[in-house]
């Protein structure tokens, strides 16, 4: 990655684990961070709080959180009085797959990305250890791109905002290893589905399993605060 000084990305910020790689690693290609977090009212909330904090460690210089209440629309267990699931990770797309989520978000970061004047936009989804969302794949972020140029001012004048996935091709043990490699502090940011009641990661849920398991096969340890053990790979 070649480093930008002086030019803006907007990182969309989850407070998970992967985007505030994905964040480390805009900052460290000398980009100055404008951070975007969606409040979708989903049942983690907790991430939002983790977000802030990964924003501050980041040095962003800024940080939206946009309130969008997709509990409207439901069709989650993320949105929806359904349960996360607790089984394992499965071959098919699970419940907690927010319907177009990642078509949405990046609709708003590209908004705030061309008004704001910025190049490039960060997104850290990953196509390798993940819960099997199609809206992670590297031909729906191509699809995108291609729209996104249609779409803007920008693109039609000739300077796209260029959608960037630095993790797109990385393990879970990857990204954990970015973490370290990048100085970052995983132990504030949030990937459980279903915390408990003290803000706890539940242990059990697709995304707490795969995050022990990165760091437990990067050879790291895992600063997470579980409420049960994930179970081994």
């Amino acid at each position: 990655m070649v480093a930008n000084q002086g030019k803006f990305a907007v990182v969309l910020l989850s407070g998970g684990l992967d985007s505030m790689v994905a964040g480390g690693l805009a900052r460290e290609a000398g980009y100055h961070v404008l951070a975007l977090s969606i409040d979708y009212n989903q049942r983690h909330r907790v991430e939002l709080n983790a977000a802030r904090r990964v924003a501050e460690s980041l040095g962003a210089i800024r940080h939206i959180v946009l309130p969008l209440d997709l509990t409207a629309f439901g069709g989650s267990a993320l949105t929806a009085d359904i349960a996360v699931p607790k089984g394992g990770v499965g071959k098919d797309i699970p419940i907690t797959y927010v319907p177009a989520r990642n078509t949405i978000f990046l609709s708003l970061t590209l908004g705030l990305a061309e008004v704001a004047g910025a190049s490039d936009i960060f997104i850290g989804v990953n196509a390798l250890d993940y819960s099997g969302y199609p809206d992670c794949r590297p031909e729906f972020i191509d699809a995108f791109q291609k729209m996104a140029t249609l779409a803007t001012k920008a693109g039609v004048e000739g300077h796209p905002i260029r959608i960037q996935t630095p993790l797109q091709y990385m393990s879970k043990a990857d990204i954990a290893r970015e973490a370290h490699r990048l100085g970052l502090d995983a132990g504030i940011s949030w990937s459980c589905y279903d915390p408990t009641p003290d803000s706890k990661h539940c242990g059990l849920c697709d995304s707490c399993r795969l995050r022990s398991k990165g760091f437990e096969e990067a050879g790291l340890p895992d600063p997470t605060v579980y409420a049960v053990q994930p179970p081994k790979a």
